[in-house]
């Protein structure tokens, strides 16, 4: 069974930011999905954090070399294995619900820093909230 990740942010479909990180080539698109979390604006992308009474919306990817697109993710969200606790963001597995119901096991970066006063995207999407959605 091959290992997928879920992208909640600026590596969704549609903002490119997988092809700058050359891996692209690497991830298969198997749906849309959501995992336990919430969701905050933190100017230029979003952050994840844990909740277990909200839900945050992105995409789920099968990834053809797991290894590669997991250490290229790890430099892109600031996770660093061998330090976790002074990591950007945490890189975790959970399980996410596709809109057919089903669950599948994912990795998923929380952020792991101080949220400050950055506001909550009460809907989990952040695609959603860019296009105008509320806060």
């Amino acid at each position: 069974m091959s290992e997928k990740v879920f992208f909640y942010g600026t590596l969704r479909t549609g903002f490119n930011r997988t092809t700058r990180a050359g891996i692209d080539e690497f991830l298969k698109y198997s749906g849309r999905a959501s995992i336990n979390g919430k969701l905050f604006d933190l100017g230029i992308y979003p952050a994840a954090v844990p909740a277990s009474d909200s839900r945050v919306w992105g995409e789920v990817f099968e990834m053809a070399d797991a290894p590669r697109v997991l250490a290229a993710l790890d430099r892109i969200e600031g996770f660093r294995p061998a330090e976790p606790e002074r990591s950007l963001y945490m890189r975790v597995q959970v399980p996410a619900t596709l809109d057919d119901g089903g669950t599948e096991q994912v990795w998923v970066y929380f952020y792991n820093a101080p949220l400050g006063r950055a506001p909550r995207i009460t809907s989990g999407d952040y695609v959603e909230h860019l296009k105008g959605g509320a806060r």
